[in-house]
C-alpha cells in the first residue's frame, strides 16, 4: 500500500478527499491528514508517505512552501500533487520547478484524482523496479569482486571495491555456513530430498544472516562453491563483530548458529577457515575452511561437530592415541597406486584401531589426519592444483552416498580412487582429444544435468583429474565454463526470439529464475530483460 497525506486548512475538503474513492481499493492507503504545511512537516519528520497531496493556499505555509522545503531540504522524495482553486498558470509553473508530479484544479472531480493516482501508481511500480533492478546490479557486482578475493584471483580493483562495502577491522575467517542434512537418523529429522527443497532453505538460511548482520550484511554472500551440489553461504567474520557483541570467537559463532536454527528449524553447520591479518589474504582462509569441511564427511556417524575449526585438524598429528604408524602405510601405499596393499592396510588400521578400544570421536581424529594428509599430498604431485577441486573430488565422487562416516568399506573404495587421481595428475597427458570431445559433448547437451562424474564416466577420466583439465585448458572451472556456455545461449535467445525469461531459462539449463538472473548480471553486466532492451534500441 503507498502511503498518503492529505494537506488542507478546509476539513471538509480532507473529508470529502477522504471519500471520493475507495483508496484501499486502489492500493493507497491514507496515513494522516494536516491542515497546514507546518503541520504536515511535523508529520513528515515522524512518517514516511509515498505521495503528498496538498492544498496551495493555506495559513502559516502554503502548499507550495512546503514542496519547495521538502525538495530543498531532502525531507521527502514523496510524489507531490498541488490542489488548487486558481487556474493561474505561475502556480502551476513553481510547483512543476519543484517536482510537482501533477496540479488539480478543485472542486476535485473523481475522475481526475483516479487518473493521478494512476499515474503515481505506474511511476511508482517503475521507480520500484528500477531500484531493484540495480540493487541486484549493484550485489552481482559486489559478490563478482568478493569472489575474486575468496579464490585469490584479484587485482586492486577487486580489493577497494570490497573494502568499500565492507568493514574489516583486526582478524578475518572465512566460515562456510551451510545446512545439515545427512537425515534422520543423526539429526533426528527427515533428509532434504530435492534440489528445490534444498534452495529455498539455502534462501531462508542466508536471509536470516542478513538479518542478524543488519549493516553488515555486505559480509555474507550467497552460492560460492562451484560445486553444483553445495548449497552454502559464505560468511567473512571479522574480529570486531564478537567484540562489539560483548563475546570471544566462541560465543558469537555458537550465538549467530543457534540464532538461525531457531528460526530455520532445521540443523546448520559452520566450518571455520584459519584467521588471516587482512582481506586480501582471505583466499587462505577459504582453502582451509574447505579442508575443515572435507573432514565432515569422514566423521562417524552422529559424531559430526555443529562448529569445525580447521585448526583442530591440522593439530590432528600431535594429538594421542593416532594409529599413525598404519596410517602412514596406507598413506604411502595411496601415493605409489599400490591397489594390493591398500585393502590389506585399510583392514590393518581397523584393526590397530579396535585393538586399542578407540571410541568413536577418537575414530574420527584417526581419518581426519588421513585425510589432511592426502589432501596436501595432491598438491605436492602438482602445484597448479586447484584444492577445492580436490575436495570436490573427496566429498563428491569417492563418497556420493554420505555414509563413509568412517567405514571400512568406503575407506578402501576412497583410497583406491584417490591413488588413480594422483596417477592422472602425475603423468598422463590426455588434454587434447578427450577435452576436445568433452567440449563438443557440452555444446551439444549443456542444457542438461551435467556433472564431472558423468563426464568422466562417459570418456574414461577421473572425474577430479578431468576438472583439473578444465582449468588448464579454459582457465575455468567446469562448472564456471558450462555456465558461462549457457549463459552465451540465453542471450542469443535474448537477441533472436520473443521468449519470456524463465522460458529462456529452462532452456538452456536453469532451473531458479533467481539464479539465472544473478548469473546473467555477473558476466554480462545486467538484467537478462535489460540485455534484450539494450541490443533492440
Amino acid at each position: 500500500m503507498l502511503q498518503v497525506l492529505l494537506v488542507d486548512d478546509e476539513p471538509f475538503i480532507l473529508q470529502g478527499l477522504s471519500m471520493l474513492i475507495d483508496w484501499e481499493k486502489e492500493g493507497f492507503v491514507i496515513a494522516g491528514t494536516a491542515a497546514n504545511g507546518r503541520e504536515a512537516l511535523a508529520f513528515l519528520e515522524k512518517t514516511k508517505v509515498d505521495l503528498i497531496i496538498a492544498d496551495i493556499k493555506m495559513p502559516s505555509m502554503t502548499g507550495i512552501e512546503l514542496l519547495e522545503k521538502i525538495r530543498t531540504q531532502h525531507i521527502s522524495d514523496a510524489y507531490f500533487i498541488i490542489l488548487s482553486g486558481y487556474s493561474d498558470f505561475e502556480y502551476a509553473r513553481k510547483a512543476i520547478q519543484y517536482s510537482c508530479m501533477d496540479y488539480i484544479l478543485k472542486p476535485v472531480r473523481q475522475t481526475e484524482l483516479q487518473h493521478v493516482l494512476d499515474k503515481v501508481k505506474a511511476d511508482s511500480t517503475k521507480s520500484r523496479q528500477r531500484r531493484e533492478e540495480v540493487a541486484l546490479q549493484e550485489k552481482a557486482y559486489f559478490a563478482r569482486n568478493l569472489i575474486a578475493l575468496i579464490c585469490g584471483k584479484y587485482d586492486q580493483l577487486n580489493l577497494e571495491q570490497v573494502k568499500s562495502k565492507m568493514r574489516t577491522d583486526g582478524g578475518i575467517r572465512y566460515i562456510d555456513i551451510e545446512i545439515d542434512d545427512r537425515g534422520e537418523e543423526e539429526t533426528g529429522r527427515l533428509p532434504l530430498h530435492t534440489a528445490e527443497d534444498k534452495r529455498q532453505l539455502q534462501r531462508l538460511v542466508y536471509q536470516y544472516c542478513l538479518d542478524l548482520l543488519d549493516e553488515d550484511g555486505w559480509h555474507c554472500i550467497f552460492d560460492v562453491s562451484s560445486n553444483e551440489k553445495d548449497y552454502d553461504i559464505g560468511l567473512i567474520y571479522c574480529d570486531y563483530m564478537a567484540r562489539e557483541a560483548g563475546m570471544d570467537e566462541q560465543e558469537y559463532l555458537d550465538h549467530f548458529l543457534e540464532s538461525i536454527q531457531r528460526t530455520t528449524k532445521y540443523p546448520v553447520v559452520m566450518f571455520v577457515g584459519n584467521k588471516v591479518e587482512d582481506i586480501s589474504l582471505l583466499s587462505e582462509s577459504y582453502r582451509t575452511a574447505n579442508i575443515a569441511r572435507s573432514f565432515q564427511n569422514f566423521h562417524v556417524e552422529g559424531m559430526g561437530q555443529r562448529i569445525s575449526w580447521y585448526e583442530e585438524q591440522e593439530h590432528a598429528e600431535e594429538r594421542t592415541l593416532l594409529c599413525k604408524s598404519s596410517l602412514d602405510e596406507l598413506i604411502q601405499a595411496v601415493e605409489q597406486n599400490d591397489k594390493e596393499r591398500i585393502p590389506a592396510l585399510v583392514d590393518q588400521l581397523y584393526e590397530d584401531i579396535n585393538r586399542n578400544s578407540l571410541d568413536a570421536k577418537l575414530v574420527s581424529l584417526n581419518i581426519d589426519y588421513l585425510l589432511f594428509q592426502l589432501v596436501h599430498m595432491a598438491q605436492a604431485q602438482d602445484t597448479n592444483v586447484n584444492q577445492e577441486e580436490i575436495l570436490e573430488f573427496i566429498n563428491g565422487n569417492a563418497f556420493d552416498s554420505g555414509t563413509m562416516r568412517g567405514s571400512r568399506m568406503h575407506l578402501k573404495r576412497f583410497a583406491e580412487e584417490y591413488a588413480d587421481y594422483l596417477s592422472q595428475l602425475r603423468g598422463k597427458n590426455i588434454r587434447g582429444s578427450v577435452m576436445g570431445d568433452v567440449e563438443q559433448y557440452i555444446k551439444e547437451h549443456y542444457a542438461e544435468n551435467l556433472t564431472l562424474k558423468d563426464l568422466g564416466q562417459k570418456y574414461f577420466i577421473n572425474s577430479a583429474y578431468l576438472g583439473q583439465l578444465f582449468r588448464k585448458t579454459c582457465g575455468v572451472s567446469f562448472k564456471d565454463y558450462l555456465n558461462n556456455y549457457r549463459i552465451d545461449m540465453a542471450a542469443s535467445l535474448l537477441l533472436h526470439t520473443d521468449l519470456k525469461n524463465y522460458e529462456i531459462m529452462e532452456k538452456v539449463g536453469y532451473h531458479d529464475l533467481d539464479y539465472f538472473i544473478n548469473k546473467f548480471i555477473a558476466l554480462k553486466g545486467c538484467t537478462p530483460s535489460r540485455f534484450r532492451r539494450k541490443s533492440r534500441e
